[in-house]
């Protein structure tokens, strides 16, 4: 079988063009080469890429026509041609996995698990989410798949992607799959084949292997039984810890997640513009949320998923908070089923999901448009907080010291409107939550990066410093009682000069009264 070859091309020396030129610059060089879909191993089938060197320089165009995903052929009003996902380009997944193996020996073999679909119930399935390491180095986003990469050299690599494969009758009902041939020939993997014979896949992979590095993920599927040695056996023979100590390798696979989310916490040029478009457009939804009266807090969390997708993005990022009241004194209150009281504040805390990014945004403002004084003066002050974190999200500071100056800025604050409180009581009882996190993939993204590490250029995080009020402690003023309120926006790490990718969220006083006093007729 032929197909065009769509791949970015991996020679080094293409056009007189270096890996690093690559590297450094918006050159799009592909390779449209024709693919030699070899089938090898017997009964076993396995497609090989083959791409002749004569024909690198032109780009191919896709030939199969359904696919699991949208591509630029088939949804251009998502894509822009050369995307694999929205803003990201084919290229770019390659240099991800070409950074991957240059963390890796000579010899390494990188396994990593896609998610599978979960359900609520019988044939019931909840919105399928793709394990975020696996899409940051594939950008292949459906169920059922294991991607392998080798280092057989220093400086190259092989791509393996296994999938499940087309079945007519079951995309009847759910719709294309892009198969083993839109495995080679959209996502530029140089080996595909089946999933349902990856226990023989990995059994030469792992056999000619030096070294194997995998987190072990659990689940409950067939495919889990392989890759999780505590979940209850399928119809796989052995489990791949087993595989590994037949092959006399190490017993335990080498960590992954951690080198890999190294490499997610720094973003490119392309993933900041994706990230800057989800803040925009999450941004946009919640101040012209201000200038609308809900009556209850769940019409207040439908009106901002509504105006996310309307604005551009896929979905929300997440379960949203939106608290009326003394229900925004629980941190991540998430029922969202109260009513929205004359008076009273409301805190929302939502964003919308770009490309797989997602914006993360936290605001509050009157339920009636005007500010009272108690509100004013605790919404200054976490604002005033937030103002100053912000201008400390530099690479000569890290989390860890975000934090700790965010608990003194806030005593001080706290003071100046009547508070008389120690540091103790602002972190276990009013400020209880840490200032921020990091963004990107995943809300709480790249876990695995320490809070004490200075942050890099490249880094998104959020900042977002809040107060909570007991209803029934004494201790605090009266008039502030009952109040939360929490101020988030997301922020690109330059230097020493921070981007807040999250501004179109208004959050000065006098910006909350004026968007809740204006008549917002669209979206």
């Amino acid at each position: 079988m032929m197909r065009q070859c769509t791949r970015p091309c991996r020679s080094f020396h293409i056009a007189g063009i270096s890996a690093l030129d690559l590297a450094t610059t918006n050159t799009t060089i592909k390779c449209s080469g024709i693919l030699n879909l070899s089938r090898t191993r017997g009964i076993v089938p396995i497609y090989r890429r083959q791409c002749h060197p004569e024909s690198r320089g032109r780009r191919g165009y896709a030939v199969q026509t359904g696919f699991g995903q949208p591509t630029f052929e088939t949804r251009p009003h998502i894509l822009k041609e050369g995307e694999l996902t929205p803003g990201i380009s084919a290229l770019e997944y390659h240099f991800r996995r070409h950074k991957l193996i240059e963390q890796l020996p000579v010899g390494a073999a990188a396994i990593l698990v896609g998610n599978e679909l979960k359900y609520r119930s019988g044939a019931v399935f909840y919105e399928f989410h793709q394990n975020p390491d696996f899409f940051y180095l594939s950008g292949f986003n459906e169920p059922r798949a294991v991607m392998v990469i080798e280092k057989p050299f220093e400086n190259d690599y092989t791509f393996h992607l296994y999938v499940q494969p087309k079945d007519e009758r079951k995309e009847l009902w759910e719709g294309p799959r892009t198969g083993v041939d839109g495995a080679l020939e959209m996502f530029n993997a140089d080996e595909a084949g089946d999933i349902k014979f990856i226990r023989k896949y990995l059994d030469d992979i792992i056999a000619r292997a030096q070294s194997i590095y995998m987190d072990i993920a659990p689940g409950n599927s067939e495919i889990a039984s392989f890759f999780h040695p505590h979940v209850r056996r399928g119809t796989m023979e052995v489990n791949i810890l087993e595989l590994i100590k037949h092959h006399k390798k190490e017993t335990t696979p080498r960590p992954l997640t951690r080198i890999v989310q190294s490499l997610r916490a720094v973003k490119s040029e392309a993933e900041l513009k994706v990230m800057q478009k989800a803040g925009k457009i999450s941004g946009r939804a919640i101040t012209r949320a201000y200038g609308r009266r809900f009556a209850k807090e769940a019409d207040l969390n439908a009106y901002l998923d509504y105006a996310f997708r309307i604005g551009g993005c896929e979905k929300s990022a997440y379960v949203p908070v939106v608290a009326g009241g003394k229900n925004a004194l629980g941190i991540h209150y998430t029922r969202n089923d109260d009513i929205l009281n004359d008076g009273e504040m409301v805190l929302i805390d939502a964003g919308g999901q770009y490309g797989g990014y997602c914006a993360d945004i936290s605001r509050a403002w009157p339920v009636n448009g005007k500010f009272t004084e108690p509100q004013k003066d605790l919404y200054h002050a976490v604002l005033n907080v937030q103002k100053e974190c912000i201008k400390l999200a530099t690479t000569s500071n890290s989390l860890e010291s975000i934090h700790r100056s965010s608990v003194d800025l806030f005593a001080v604050e706290l003071r100046n409107i009547g508070f008389d409180t120690s540091l103790s009581e602002i972190n276990s009882i009013l400020y209880p939550h840490y200032v921020g996190h990091h963004l990107g993939l995943d809300v709480h993204d790249c876990p695995e990066q320490p809070r004490r590490q200075n942050l890099k250029s490249g880094n998104v995080i959020t900042i977002e410093p809040g107060i909570y009020v007991p209803v029934d402690n004494p201790k605090f003023p009266k008039h502030f009682r009952g109040i939360g309120i929490r101020i988030e926006d997301n922020v690109y790490i330059h230097d020493d000069s921070p981007i807040v990718t999250s501004g179109e969220a208004a959050k000065e006083i006098k910006d909350v009264e004026d968007a809740c006093a204006a008549a917002w007729k669209d979206i």
